[in-house]
């Protein structure tokens, strides 16, 4: 061997491995079929060097990439895909193909785009995508010289490690198009949710009017306030980018909007911060707390339809929570107030859902009316 060709020989090797990392590292499929073009023809000295991609409807390849070829040829021409053109032979026989003598060659013709480069010799390797072929990488020279089994084998590699590049590429477009149906599925499924839980509130409200009883009326009204809760909480996932997490900020804020609504004797006056977003869970269980406050600051800080307003502020607090305070300007708790000795049916639940979250709640006395403040960890603590 010379050195000429043992200097070719090493320079293969290390397009090779170029190549390799290249798709190991998840380049993009249309750069590495750039890079594929340019480093093959580089490394087996020839001119010219395109991928053909196959276009079964047509029986016919499309040049998608190549390096040499004059303008308008890439992502415009075509050739046969049949028997009659060297990619489509290698393609159909399923093996590599070697013409150094193009103008007596009898296995196929010579295309015409090869006529025009004044191309006398070619070689072409099937490029094999996951289950069926992508198409033939073809590289083609005007010289005299001779492609050789040498040759040959390089050009298998670079189209193995394209083809990886191929398979991996059409697994991730399946994966992303599963992936939207799936996100799709569970929005719609959410929107059911939403709805399903909108005709619960609605039965229990409307059971309230028809009990003729007071008290459980008052109960059942309660009740239907914690659906809506939930239920808008499968609204902002269905209309929202994530289903996963959300804006604890706007979430709270369309909660607060259903409540002024049913809290008609008081105003809900909402200052949240937009941006801190928070799995899903713990949003709804945040808001569940904060429509208990809302609900006793209704019922007990401003009695007999006084009417008032009543604060809720969401903001962060520090770099790993964040914070809620709902606060009235109503007649004050109990001198001998104690939360966790609480027992009523509400605070019961605030309490109950902010040991959940892993929240503390402090309860400040104002002049006049009271603020619960609750301090949120924005994640679950890690037990690590």
């Amino acid at each position: 061997m010379t050195l000429r060709a043992l200097e070719q020989r090493i320079r293969q090797q290390e397009i090779l491995a170029e190549l390799g990392v290249s798709a190991l590292q998840g380049a993009a499929l249309d750069q590495l079929l750039t890079d594929t073009v340019q480093l093959t023809a580089e490394g087996l000295r020839a001119e010219f060097c395109k991928v053909l991609e196959l276009i079964p409807s047509e029986n016919r390849f499309l040049v998608r990439a190549g390096v040499g070829w004059n303008p308008g040829i890439i992502g415009v021409a075509s050739v046969g895909a049949d028997l009659a053109s060297p990619a489509g032979f290698a393609l159909r026989t399923g093996k590599p193909v070697i013409s150094n003598h193009l103008e007596n060659e009898e296995r196929f013709r010579t295309p015409e785009i090869l006529q025009q480069h004044g191309v006398r010799r070619a070689m072409n390797v099937i490029l094999q995508g996951d289950g069926r072929p992508f198409g033939v990488l073809e590289v083609d020279s005007r010289s005299e010289n001779e492609f050789v089994e040498h040759d040959l084998a390089f050009l298998q590699g670079a189209a193995n490690i394209l083809g990886m590049a191929i398979e991996r590429e059409r697994h991730e477009r399946r994966l992303k198009a599963a992936l939207k149906r799936d996100q799709v599925l569970l929005k719609e499924m959410n929107h059911r949710v939403k709805n399903s839980l909108a005709i619960v509130g609605s039965m229990l409200h409307l059971q309230a009017r028809e009990v003729g009883n007071e008290e459980l009326a008052g109960h059942l009204n309660e009740a239907s306030r914690r659906v809506a809760a939930v239920g808008r909480a499968h609204d902002q996932i269905f209309y929202g980018s994530d289903v996963e997490r959300m804006d604890i900020g706007k979430y709270i804020q369309a909660v607060c909007k259903d409540l002024d609504e049913s809290v008609l004797h008081c105003d809900v006056s909402t200052d949240v911060e937009e941006g801190i977003e928070i799995s899903t869970d713990r949003a709804i269980a945040t808001a569940m707390i904060v429509n208990e406050l809302i609900a006793n600051a209704a019922k007990y800080a401003y009695p007999n339809q006084s009417g008032g307003t009543i604060f809720i502020k969401v903001s962060r607090s520090g770099e790993r929570d964040f914070a809620v305070a709902v606060r009235d300007q109503g007649a004050g708790l109990p001198a001998n107030f104690a939360l966790n000795s609480a027992k009523g049916l509400g605070m019961r639940i605030i309490t109950s859902f902010a040991q959940q979250l892993n929240a503390t709640i402090a309860v400040r006395p104002q002049n006049p009316g009271t603020e619960f403040a609750v301090c949120i960890p924005l994640g679950v603590p890690s037990t690590r």
